[in-house]
């Protein structure tokens, strides 16, 4: 049987006049995603290098203390994380609070750049840990300042430690190489707190 040219043009013309049609219709359709798709981009770029940045916080603090704990699980141990969570009505609430310190004229001289804040609440008390970053001599500011807030103070593997003890109430105030470690415990005093913690923000130390 003859094949038809007319009739093969006639359908090969319209089958590309509806394909063409389809593509118009698609891409009609898809144009109002692509702003928010370009935008998703930019903010997924921008995360990225964000997250890649060196911040050290506060002026003059050290490059290796943007380094170190950033969540509160990264503050304890297996066993300390296990204590703190089985006690009676345990709960963490974590922040960029400011640090909770009687110590406030040392705490406003230094501007600690709030890394994180852990606030703990138990049917014992509560503690309130702050980890931060600050200048690299806010150790020696802090020995020279604090003994007279009813603090002791002295030299643990290189940084400063103060410590306080009013009643219930428990302060430490740790500072070196550019970060500060402020703990608040009242009437909650768990076992090797302050060091287990010190731990975490200096590792290098505690080997």
């Amino acid at each position: 049987m003859a094949r038809v040219a007319g009739r093969n043009s006639v359908f090969a013309w319209f089958v590309g006049v509806v394909s063409a049609a389809v593509v118009v219709t698609l891409l009609v359709l898809a144009f109002p995603l692509f702003p928010a798709a370009t935008q998703w981009v930019a903010q997924a770029g921008g995360g990225a290098q964000s997250a890649g940045d060196s911040d050290t916080g506060a002026p003059g603090a050290s490059p290796a203390a943007s380094d170190g704990p950033r969540v509160c699980r990264d503050l304890y141990n297996e066993a300390s994380w296990a204590e703190l969570r089985w006690t009676d009505g345990a709960q963490v609430a974590e922040s960029t609070d400011p640090p909770v310190s009687t110590a406030e004229d040392l705490v406003a001289a230094l501007e600690p750049a709030v890394v994180l804040t852990c606030r703990w609440t138990s049917d014992e008390g509560e503690i309130s840990t702050t980890v931060a970053t600050v200048p690299t001599d806010a150790g020696a500011v802090a020995a020279a300042a604090l003994p007279t807030k009813k603090f002791t103070c002295g030299d643990e593997e290189g940084r400063v430690r103060c410590t306080r003890t009013d009643g219930d109430l428990i302060e430490t105030i740790e500072a070196g190489a550019g970060r500060w470690v402020s703990t608040s415990q009242r009437a909650w005093h768990p076992a090797g707190y302050a060091d287990g913690v010190a731990a975490a923000v200096w590792p290098a130390a505690a080997d």
